[in-house]
């Protein structure tokens, strides 16, 4: 860009200065000739940043792919590598019932973290492809639909009854999925538990935001996001800074899957934290029935 600057500018002198006719200035011809040479430097020059733009975004795109492809690996080898440890625990040994107990509930555990890491690739490959939203017509009772993926938050995690409250309003329907919808809120409630440091805190409000939509609010006490990725953070593969990927595991998709799906049923997710340290809270917008 540098160069074509340097050359437009070197061009344009050698025209403005031609001493062929010191005294009667630019001819038409000259006139036109530099007209028609700007604008041609100013049209390779636009196509030089816009070369550089797509430039750096692939190289992003190339980078996140390469970390998702990471962390794919290791969300897939770290369970099943205790799996297997567990079963060949089990074959070799006679473990007494409470110990055998123990390993057959953390398979299950390994499992759970299995099936939720594939649901998870399967439901970003298909969210993209699905954006007709004529296809979500049925009623679906959000109150319901989230004390269920509480419940089941509670009871994965071992958490107490204080670490995750929900204010509710009177009975609210939304429009939509209740599978997909279920898959939103359990991304943003896992996510929540995820990046909360020490004691889980978390408050789930579920408010009547007028214009026939319904606002629920999901917030932590937790590690927080640095304001500067607040608008990345839904972006597919986007995950936190290097300090956050080393605490906490990930690939960087259950946003971009909780935005996609959401924007499928007519609604909308906000991320709002106020920095490191500092929680966050993520607000999501539905129509209600």
């Amino acid at each position: 860009m540098v160069l074509v600057l340097a050359l437009a500018v070197g061009w344009q002198i050698l025209v403005w200065r031609d001493d062929s006719e010191p005294t009667s200035g630019m001819s038409t011809f000259d006139s036109v000739l530099f007209v028609l040479g700007t604008l041609f430097f100013l049209f390779v020059l636009a196509g030089l940043v816009w070369l550089c733009v797509k430039l750096v975004l692939e190289m992003r795109l190339s980078q996140s792919q390469r970390a998702f492809v990471d962390a794919v690996t290791h969300e897939l080898k770290t369970p099943l590598a205790s799996f297997r440890l567990g079963l060949e625990t089990i074959g070799r040994h006679e473990l007494p019932p409470d110990k055998r107990s123990e390993f057959l509930g953390r398979m299950a555990e390994d499992l759970d973290r299995l099936e939720y890491t594939v649901t998870q690739v399967l439901a970003a490959a298909r969210a993209e492809e699905a954006r007709d939203t004529r296809a979500v017509r049925s009623a679906v009772d959000l109150n319901a639909l989230i004390a269920e993926h509480v419940r089941e938050l509670r009871e994965r995690h071992a958490l107490d009854a204080e670490a995750v409250g929900v204010g509710q309003a009177r009975s609210l329907r939304v429009r939509g999925d209740a599978a997909e919808l279920g898959v939103v809120f359990r991304n943003l409630l896992e996510n929540a538990v995820k990046y909360s440091e020490g004691l889980v805190r978390i408050r789930v409000g579920i408010f009547e935001a007028g214009d026939a939509r319904v606002r629920i609010e999901i917030s932590d006490q937790g590690i927080g996001i640095q304001k500067q990725e607040l608008g990345r953070i839904f972006d597919r593969f986007y995950r936190a800074g290097r300090a956050v990927q080393r605490q906490v595991s990930g690939m960087g998709l259950g946003l971009f899957v909780a935005r996609t799906l959401l924007r499928k049923h007519g609604g909308r997710i906000s991320a709002f934290s106020e920095g490191a340290g500092r929680g966050s809270r993520f607000v999501v917008t539905l129509r209600s029935v």
